[in-house]
């Protein structure tokens, strides 16, 4: 039975639903004239910001089309017709990237000012507008990425070699999920830590006051980042994922002897498709789970917002059966395939839980705070201290999903081609809930705009408490995000490795330890996330010293702004910062497309096999604990502004905020790139293994 057709209406569906709740957040009131002039600024800015990133990343798209258009059209039989079709790909999924993220920054910049009014109104209120608005954006990022991905299988001919066409568009994805996510994590933590470090600490003025320069800047920043980046960030995410499902059921479908692995099938094509499918049904259970998120009389944010996920997963999972009955057959075979896919709801489930647990108030968090009362340096060891710890249990979840979900169909059909395959669906799996764990993360932008709104039009404190409650939750769901998707880029690019070690005809046993080449591979692929992280830290602090001397200067020259009477300029802070950004995104934007290719051309195809390994293993254990630690940091802070330790203005809470000064590039710029940096090396071997295993210096 053929479900295909499935996956472009979904994808249909979900971008319709988005446009609905998008009117929805804009019929709500915006409140006073002086909350719409702050929020104008913010929309101004961040849309200025994108337009130069994607006009910059758009002359890089352009040669690296060309560049795939000449370099592929000897790497498949169609020559330049296949490598046209794969530079078309690459450009339509560098568009769509890029869209996925704008819509998010488009509706979080006009949803800030409706929260902030709505938090007037009370929790509830304020709460279902910010969910909302975020809705919007994870309904679009994965309305998109189902909509693309079908339709260029299907538009490149629906079967086994469209499936390595369809890789351009994934790479295409990921080259702007990267640019993306570099760029607006050194926007948005510059201007951030930058007035945070003279605002907060320096002259004593809480945060988002309208005195200091800094403050639109720190606004226009999350949107850009943890909005448009993210946006753009869980696009990519969820087009590889299923990209790398749909290669190794290609692998299957391809090979006569393998299809008999799954003998109530009802085609060959069917591994490939099923990964759309699992997606189109869970789209239609996020989109009721959005629905299910209300807030009772007696429930708090965080349960209302777990009412989403739980319905969300518990939904999918009961689509999964049927569609899996049909696909891949009523036999153990199918079943085993089945509990795959249960398998990676459980890993999001239980990633949601570990997240929430180190960076929620809890002991972790307390740890923190507790710390700050001797000053900042114990309160930087206790952060550190939490965020590596966060690692353990994470990876540990992912490894026994990775075993049972290679277990169960290898013991059933005795093929290891089925138990990667299983592993690639756990992944599928695990994102299919994209559009509800995306409201989550941009609700968490929307209501850290909200309560800048708040403070800066001097709107009552009871409205500002309540934006302080949301935005704490925000944190956290912001941090379960990042957690969610660096854990599905890694079992993700496990599939993704194996079709790599397939493509270049490397046997598994000359993969070996014994092998210098690997080793050396492996090495150079460990090293490489500290050097991308270390070469954003300090470009996030190269920005911040410019704005803390801006600010300075505009405190000591410009009479009136300290007593409210002049406005700043906050225009120079907003130029500051995003020149900053434009031009540092581009080193480490290089590091992820060049180091693999010269990698696989000097040392050849088993060396960049081992960088590929070397990426995922430290990737993963980094991203988790700079993504949890910053978190962690910023709750800490959060839990002294509440009260704790002397509240605001305290010395615990200056040790505090220099903690998430640290913590902030942490958790919003460099752990999250990490996550399209182990994709799009991984796209970037695939697309050119041919030529590896063809030219590489040392293909031994």
């Amino acid at each position: 039975m053929d479900l295909l057709w499935l996956a472009p209406v979904a994808g249909l569906v979900s971008l319709m639903f988005a446009a609905l709740f998008a009117s929805y957040t804009l019929k709500q009131e915006s409140g006073s004239a002086k909350m719409n002039e702050i929020s104008g600024a913010i929309q101004e800015g961040a849309s200025a910001y994108l337009n130069r990133q994607y006009k910059t990343v758009a002359v890089v798209a352009c040669i690296i089309a060309l560049i795939l258009f000449v370099a592929l059209s000897h790497a498949f039989d169609g020559g330049y017709l296949d490598s046209g079709r794969i530079a078309v790909g690459f450009l339509a999924g560098a568009v769509c990237s890029a869209a996925a993220g704008y819509i998010g920054m488009f509706v979080s910049t006009r949803a800030n000012v409706r929260v902030a009014h709505a938090a007037s109104s009370g929790v509830r209120k304020a709460l279902a507008v910010a969910f909302r608005g975020g809705a919007v954006t994870g309904l679009a990022v994965v309305g998109l990425a189902l909509l693309g991905t079908s339709m260029f299988y299907m538009i490149f001919g629906g079967d086994t070699h469209a499936v390595d066409l369809v890789v351009g568009y994934g790479f295409g994805a990921s080259l702007i999920s990267l640019f993306a996510r570099i760029g607006g994590g050194i926007y948005t933590k510059a201007a951030d830590v930058g007035a945070d470090l003279v605002g907060k600490v320096e002259v004593g003025i809480p945060e988002d006051d309208p005195r200091n320069a800094g403050v639109i800047a720190d606004n226009v920043g999350d949107n850009v980042g943890d909005c448009a980046g993210m946006g753009a960030d869980l696009f990519e995410t969820y087009v590889v994922t299923a990209i790398a499902a749909m290669l190794i059921g290609g692998l299957i479908a391809g090979d006569a002897s393998l299809t008999t692995v799954f003998p109530g099938i009802s085609s060959g094509l069917a591994l490939i498709e099923y990964p759309l499918i699992l997606g189109a049904v869970a789209i239609f259970a996020s989109i009721i789970a959005i629905f299910a998120v209300r807030m009772g009389e007696r429930e708090n944010i965080m349960g209302t917002l777990y009412k989403g996920v739980v319905t969300a997963a518990v939904l999918s999972i009961i689509l999964f059966y049927p569609v899996t009955m049909v696909l891949i057959g009523t036999d153990s075979a199918g079943t085993s395939i089945f509990i795959s896919a249960v398998i990676g709801i459980i890993i999001m489930a239980l990633m949601v839980i570990v997240t929430e647990y180190y960076t929620q108030m809890h002991s972790p968090v307390r740890s923190i705070a507790d710390a700050s009362k001797t000053g900042a340096g114990t309160n930087l060891i206790a952060g550190l201290a939490v965020g590596m710890m966060s690692t353990g249990w994470p990876v540990i979840i992912i490894c026994g999903g990775i075993l049972v979900a290679y277990l169960v169909p290898f013991l059933v059909t005795g093929a290891n081609i089925a138990g990667l395959y299983g592993i690639a669906i756990t992944a599928v799996a695990m994102l299919s809930t994209t559009g509800i764990i995306v409201a989550l993360d941009s609700y968490g932008p929307i209501t850290d705009n909200a309560g800048g709104i708040a403070e800066m039009a001097d709107l009552p404190p009871e409205v500002r408490d309540t934006t302080d409650k949301l935005d704490a939750v925000g944190n956290t769901t912001k941090a379960v995000t990042k957690g969610y998707a660096v854990a599905s880029a890694a079992i993700a690019a496990l599939a993704l490795f194996s079709d790599y070690l397939h493509k270049v005809g490397v046997p598994a046993e000359e993969f070996s330890l014994f092998n210098p080449l690997v080793l050396i591979g492996l090495l150079i692929g460990g090293l490489l996330p500290f050097i991308f992280s270390s070469v954003m830290m300090r470009a996030v602090g190269k920005g911040a010293f410019k704005v803390v001397e801006e600010v300075r200067r505009q405190f000591k020259e410009i009479p009136g702004i300290w007593e409210g009477t002049t406005k700043p300029e906050y225009g120079k802070c907003v130029d500051i910062v995003t020149s900053a950004a434009l031009r540092e995104m581009i080193v480490p934007g290089m590091i992820a497309v060049v180091v693999p290719v010269v990698v696989g051309i000097l040392l050849g195809a088993i060396a960049l096999g081992g960088l590929l390994i070397g990426v995922i293993v430290s990737g993963l254990v980094l991203a988790l604990m700079m993504s949890n630690g910053g978190a962690a940091w910023d709750n800490a802070k959060k839990m002294i502004e509440d009260g704790y330790l002397g509240g605001k203005g305290s010395d615990a809470h200056k040790a505090a905020v220099v903690g998430d000064t640290v913590g902030d590039p942490f958790k919003d710029t460099a752990g999250p790139a990490i996550n399209p940096l182990i994709k799009a090396m991984n796209m970037i071997a695939i697309l050119f293994s041919s030529l590896f295993a063809a030219y590489g210096l040392l293909p031994m």
